[in-house]
């Protein structure tokens, strides 16, 4: 695979540009190939081959290696012993003879569509604008009124080696044909050069959306529905925090799941339309779509202005209805050779006047989730303007979501790690321990919300995070710990941003190191505003969203040697770490009911990346101890009994040790780090 023909890169290029564009294709949509010769190593002789999009990659940022590359004599001499629609799978199976060489992706369902089809470029693609003809009630007719002889129509047939034979059957007698409808599915072009092929996947894409935007009435959703206009800006998005944990709490009834929400405009409209319920019950229609959404959403049947309980009381409701209608849907199809079932939660919640709450396995998943669903309703307002909206058969989107080939794909995923699907919520998180917990806590999969005064440090810590760790997402949000409405926007941000919050690490400090009669009252109140008061606010923010989600939590406080042990000149630092350490065993007491674990960390000397000893509080304690501050850190180790020094990646271990699964019946516990402090034991 190292030395590729130079049509294999323009193939990449042309996947990128066709991927970048959602009005293309939807994220990890879609499939595109190219036919050529490379020289085969074993024989010296030119080998006739295919590249193609592997299973489970994406257009807009596919690479050579997202490529599966496959002989085409063995692939086309795969006709001769199809043995028919009802063994379609044994097709995949075989695609792993037809390799060539090593390296690659796993070939997907499409292959067939891409090596039998005659043409050198083949592009197949989810496109909104084809979707809505090929889902039409009528799509056919729609389809030869709108490109006459130039595109074929080829009712549904799910995904496969058949459907890749009836495609080649169209390019070989519909010649003036440039690509195909799929029925309930998508579209196919093909081309003999890559530019002629990338041409006609666009012309069809946008001839088929000037022909609704021409042709289709603008009322797709019915007539607006007095009471379902969208709230205004402020209260939709307080209403929107309020819910956020509630829903990913029966969300994530079997499996904990990570939210996303967007209130975008297509989404208020849609739930505005009298037609709304009804579209909505019918359920998505494109294979892609409803792997990712389920057959159908949840629906809130109550108007926006719905008092919150009220609303809050009807969602349990609706939730135990979709279960059981599930649980009834997946008894009516499944045989003995099905997969078991994967659960019975929504993956989206539509909620009138506010916007779609979408569910996955970490942030990704869930807003890609959501963004299938607003192509959902794409495709239906675009349908329902030419035609009727008419999805695939319940039976047939059965089939396919408990298909044999998809469970194969799940379980080729690597196992999730140990913090995956928590969402954490780091104060302090710009710098020192708090910068430390946030990568640690993201490394072991968690969402992470960075949460620091300084707003460009959040913004600096949560950036780096994202770059590190594509499989996790964190987002900055500027607070002050002390001002009890930023704590309280801080959770309404993380609710909106991840659907809610399960692990919060109590951070945020300062020192003023001075003896007694030196100590003014306010240097003493600023330091219990910051960690007493503040944790405090902290921990009864995450208390009320933890207990909206049901799921439990740990709270995290990092208090400090110095809440156990007397040292010289640090009566307002001591005292106030004394209060934050007692609120550890308050909590534990009081949050155990609601399998909230809350437990402390005393660091000590944790010089290095630290915003409190580079504020001042280094020179004065260098200056309590008659040492260079230059050399606080190592005097702070050889007072202990391991004689380390203990860094901030010492003390971000220890939260993960609380709350990555270890240590599940500990609460109330203080794990000291600090190299060992005899004085400072725990009696």
């Amino acid at each position: 695979m190292s030395h590729r023909p130079p049509e294999v890169t323009e193939l990449i290029k042309r996947s990128n540009r066709l991927g970048a564009d959602p009005r293309n294709t939807n994220y990890a949509g879609g499939n595109t190939s190219v036919k050529g010769a490379a020289t085969d190593p074993v024989t010296g002789e030119p080998a006739d081959l295919l590249w193609v999009k592997g299973s489970g990659g994406d257009l807009g940022t596919l690479t050579a290696d997202g490529l599966a590359v496959l002989r085409l004599d063995r692939l086309q001499a795969l006709t001769a012993v199809y043995p028919g629609e009802d063994r379609e799978d044994e097709m995949v199976a075989a695609f792993d003879y037809c390799l060539h060489g090593k390296g690659g992706a796993a070939p997907s369902i499409d292959t067939a569509m891409h090596g039998l089809v005659g043409a050198a470029h083949v592009d197949h693609l989810h496109p909104d604008a084809g979707i809505a003809f090929a889902t039409a009630a009528d799509g056919e007719e729609l389809t030869r009124a709108c490109f006459g002889d130039r595109v074929a129509w080829l009712p549904w047939r799910r995904p496969g080696f058949q459907l890749g034979l009836d495609i080649a059957e169209v390019y070989r007698t519909r010649p003036e044909a440039i690509g195909v409808i799929l029925g309930g599915h998508g579209i196919t072009a093909w081309g003999a050069t890559s530019a002629d092929c990338e041409a006609r996947s666009l012309e069809i894409i946008a001839t088929a959306q000037r022909y609704l935007d021409d042709t289709g009435h603008k009322q797709s959703f019915g007539p607006k529905i007095d009471d379902h206009e969208p709230l205004p800006d402020p209260l939709r998005f307080r209403r929107a925090a309020a819910l956020a944990p509630v829903i990913r709490g029966l969300a994530s009834t079997e499996h904990r799941q990570v939210g996303h929400f967007t209130d975008r405009p297509v989404v208020l409209d849609f739930l505005a339309g009298a037609k709304h319920a009804e579209l909505a019950a019918l359920g998505t229609s494109c294979p892609d779509h409803f792997l990712r959404t389920k057959v159908r959403p949840m629906l809130l049947d109550l108007p926006p202005a719905a008092p919150l309980p009220a609303v809050i009381d009807r969602l349990g409701e609706l939730h135990a209805a979709y279960r059981a209608a599930y649980l009834a849907y997946y008894e009516r199809y499944a045989t003995e050779d099905s997969p078991p079932m994967r659960g019975a939660d929504p993956a989206i919640v539509l909620v009138p006047g506010v916007g779609m709450f979408s569910f996955g396995t970490d942030k990704q998943t869930a807003a890609v989730a959501g963004q299938f669903y607003v192509n959902a309703i794409n495709v239906m307002r675009g349908a329902e303007s030419i035609s009727r909206y008419s999805p695939i058969p319940e039976e047939e989107k059965f089939r396919i979501e408990y298909w044999s080939l998809e469970e194969a794909k799940l379980r080729r995923r690597p196992a999730p790690k140990r913090l995956a699907g928590r969402v954490a919520l780091v104060t302090g998180g710009g710098s020192g321990i708090g910068r430390a917990t946030a990568f640690r806590l993201a490394a072991e999969g968690a969402c992470v919300v960075v949460a620091d005064r300084d707003e460009r440090a959040a913004i600096g810590v949560a950036a780096e995070i994202e770059v590190s760790s594509s499989a996790n997402a964190a987002v900055a949000v500027t607070s002050d710990v002390t001002d009890e409405a930023s704590v309280a926007a801080a959770f309404d941000q993380a609710a909106l941003a991840f659907g809610g919050v399960d692990l919060v690490v109590n951070n945020a400090g300062l020192s003023i190191s001075k003896p007694l009669l030196e100590t003014t009252a306010d240097d003493w109140d600023r330091q219990h505003k910051v960690m007493p008061r503040g944790s405090f606010l902290v921990s009864r923010g995450a208390a009320r969203l933890m207990i909206a989600q049901r799921m439990g939590g740990d709270i995290i406080y990092i208090c400090s040697k110095n809440a156990v042990f007397a040292g010289p000149s640090n009566i307002g630092y001591g005292a106030a770490k004394a209060d934050q350490a007692h609120q550890v065993r308050l909590l534990a007491a009081e949050l155990g009911e609601h399998g909230i674990r809350v437990n402390g960390i005393n660091p000590d000397g944790v010089v290095r990346g630290s915003g409190i000893f580079a504020g001042g509080w280094g020179a004065n304690r260098a200056a309590v101890y008659g040492v260079p501050e230059s050399e606080l850190g190592a005097f702070y180790a050889g007072r202990t009994l391991l004689r380390q020094e203990v860094l901030p990646e010492h003390v971000a271990a220890a939260v993960i040790a609380l709350t990555a699964g270890d240590l599940p019946l500990t609460t109330g516990l203080h794990i000291p780090v600090d190299a060992g402090v005899a004085a400072a034991f725990l009696r």
